[in-house]
């Protein structure tokens, strides 16, 4: 059997939304992968999640939402499952063992890319995944030249030379995607069921446009755009 070309796409993903949607879609197509497992975080080791955050499983509920019916897209509770911080080198580790005779392609946004020899573990994620980082064209034009240098400085660290690709992705966050939901102005850059989710829960919660509202998404920073 042909080796199959799997991408591990990974994040807190409070909320996804189409930046999300989009940059994998894209990435898939580029790369030719066969299958991308979509992963999101318990506990983000680089990340404070507050207490007012959304859950865990709402998080995996809603990262469901916006990959139904995807064809290829598979989202995984595996980290949320999964007790303490979620590492991605148990992640990598995991699937390695269950895809042995598959490729691995460890799929994330600028920031995270920029920063990946500060994750725990690198040289073993490098050694069991092609890195693969996808910017946008304009809004990480003035990255470029770091990007560039980050790739050099990669491939001399672990002996992989990363992947970099370009597109023209939704430039949102999912810091940016909260602050637009308080006020009722979300709709364009949420897939429509998770939008309608976070509405039904809305009503539990906070309410929308511009009232007050104790929102479930509020006061995080330093998402990546789109690795958030």
């Amino acid at each position: 059997l042909r080796a199959m070309k799997i991408g591990v796409y990974g994040g807190s993903f409070n909320p996804p939304h189409l930046g999300h949607v989009r940059a994998a879609q894209a990435c898939k197509q580029a790369l030719g992968l066969d299958r991308v497992l979509v992963i999101p975080a318990s506990i983000p080791p680089h990340k404070q999640l507050t207490s007012s955050s959304a859950s865990p499983e709402e998080r995996l509920a809603l990262t469901r939402l916006a990959f139904e019916n995807l064809p290829g897209f598979e989202v995984l509770d595996l980290e949320i499952r999964r007790e303490g911080k979620s590492y991605t080198v148990d992640t990598i580790r995991e699937l390695k063992a269950q895809y042995a005779h598959d490729e691995l392609f460890l799929m994330m946004g600028t920031d995270m890319f920029l920063s990946f020899q500060d994750w725990y573990s690198p040289q073993e994620i490098a050694r069991c995944a092609q890195l693969v980082c996808f910017s946008r064209y304009d809004a990480d034009a003035e990255n470029r030249a770091a990007l560039q240098k980050q790739a050099d400085t990669l491939e001399k660290l672990y002996g992989q030379r990363p992947v970099l690709l370009t597109n023209d992705c939704f430039d949102i966050s999912s810091t940016e995607a909260r602050r637009l939901l308080v006020f009722g102005i979300a709709e364009p850059y949420l897939p429509q069921a998770v939008l309608r989710r976070i509405e039904d829960r809305a009503l539990q919660c906070w309410r929308i446009s511009g009232k007050t509202a104790s929102t479930g998404w509020g006061g995080i920073t330093g998402h990546s755009r789109l690795t958030s």
